[in-house]
């Protein structure tokens, strides 16, 4: 009984954990914002403030345990979100949602009846839960990335040394070798996108160091191609937006693309974008064949391997973290923006939608969303796992993703 009121005691603390982050990140905006919709193809900021302890309190105990919901118009209110689609905008209207105050009276009460009924909840309905919230605190941080300063409350700017030189992209090698995707059901919680375990066999490849950086993107858009989403002009200078302010462009930090834009760059210079399976033998696979858990090794992600798990709000250089390189000598293939593949959404070998969850996965396995492996510098390290999958669609501008290219 004291292991398990021990499990319970640390689940309950990295959940209270993922709700002061999300109260932080609420705690940005100025009130008037809640009602806005920074994104056009997602909900209004209101919605997400109830969604996350409205998911919680429905899975863990309404559906998880049997619990009566003592408000289930507000639960069937808050209880989905939307996949970004510009062809399919919202229309409701500030009017259509209850006041601030109504809200977070919901979510005080979720908050209580899910405490309580912690203990008597089953461990993977509580992990998908925790999980769920961690990935909405990088949703929302790019959705509130994408508001104007004046919606947002004080000055949290980082500190940044801005680069005029973009460092020397070199190519690695990649022998050939096995990739090992997705995961054994060992017990331990995954979505059910990242079964089963996969061995793909991956020729050799060639795959640059560095993700592509600003630097290296400016000579497309010199060329003729857009500016990405992230970058103003004014006059002839270039910036980058950040979170609490605009930045002179560094041009040795990571560029933040579509994953259309990242295939034409990788078109532009001759070369393509990487597979799945050629992303995760870059970054965990290893001359003697064996496969990491991370890059880096077997060791817990700390700062010192990536900016990840709430390190920074923005990007930091491409050479800041060599401690997390791979066993080839590839850089941050974890942390500081999520990396782009070339490989369509879809189900692994003995793939079976989650009985408490049918449509997190399956639903999107269309060929408009593709894979992206890694993470960034708002991703939990939780989602931080070799065999956690993120996928978005090819136009979606919003993302903090970047890329790097590959020669076959």
């Amino acid at each position: 009984m004291p292991t398990v009121d021990l499990a319970v005691a640390k689940l309950l603390e990295e959940l209270q954990g993922a709700r002061a982050e999300s109260d932080r990140l609420f705690s940005i905006l100025k009130p008037e914002a809640l009602y806005e919709r920074p994104i056009a193809e997602r909900h209004r900021v209101i919605f997400y403030l109830g969604h996350l302890d409205g998911f919680d309190f429905i899975q863990i105990c309404r559906e998880g345990l049997g619990v009566k919901s003592q408000n289930p118009q507000l639960d069937a209110l808050f209880q989905a979100g939307i996949d970004p689609d510009s062809a399919n905008l919202p229309k409701d209207t500030p009017a259509d949602w209850p006041t601030v105050q109504q809200v977070r009276d919901y979510v005080a009460h979720c908050r209580q009846q899910v405490d309580a009924y912690l203990e008597r909840a089953p461990e993977d309905v509580v992990y998908m839960s925790l999980e769920h919230r961690q990935m909405h605190l990088e949703t929302l941080a790019y959705m509130f990335h994408n508001f104007g300063y004046h919606h947002k409350n004080g000055t949290q700017f980082e500190d940044a040394v801005i680069s005029h030189v973009s460092p020397a992209n070199d190519w690695i090698e990649i022998p050939a070798g096995d990739a090992a995707l997705g995961k054994s059901k060992d017990g331990t919680f995954g979505w059910d996108n990242e079964y089963d375990l996969t061995i793909r066999a991956v020729p050799a490849f060639q795959i640059q160091c560095y993700s592509i950086t600003n630097g290296e993107y400016k000579n497309f858009v010199d060329a003729g191609a857009d500016m990405p989403h992230f970058w103003s002009r004014r006059g002839s200078a270039l910036f980058y937006r950040g979170m609490f302010g605009e930045i002179p462009l560094p041009l040795d930090w990571p560029v933040y693309v579509k994953q259309s834009e990242a295939d034409a760059y990788a078109k532009w210079i001759g070369k393509s974008l990487p597979t799945e399976e050629q992303f995760h033998r870059a970054a965990y696979g290893t001359p003697n064949g064996k496969n990491r858990e991370f890059p880096w090794g077997s060791a817990e992600p700390k700062h010192q391997f990536g900016n990840f798990d709430f390190k920074r709000w923005d990007p930091e250089p491409v050479t800041a973290t060599p401690a997390g390189d791979s066993a080839f000598g590839v850089s941050q293939m974890v942390g500081n923006g999520w990396q782009w593949t070339s490989t369509p959404f879809g189900p692994l070998p003995g793939f079976k939608p989650r009985d408490t969850y049918p449509g997190y996965s399956a639903n999107f396995f269309d060929h408009d969303h593709y894979v992206m492996k890694g993470g960034s510098p708002r991703t939990a390290a939780r989602l931080l796992r070799r065999s956690f999958r993120n996928w978005f669609r090819r136009d979606y501008p919003y993302m903090y993703a970047t890329f790097r290219c590959v020669e076959n």
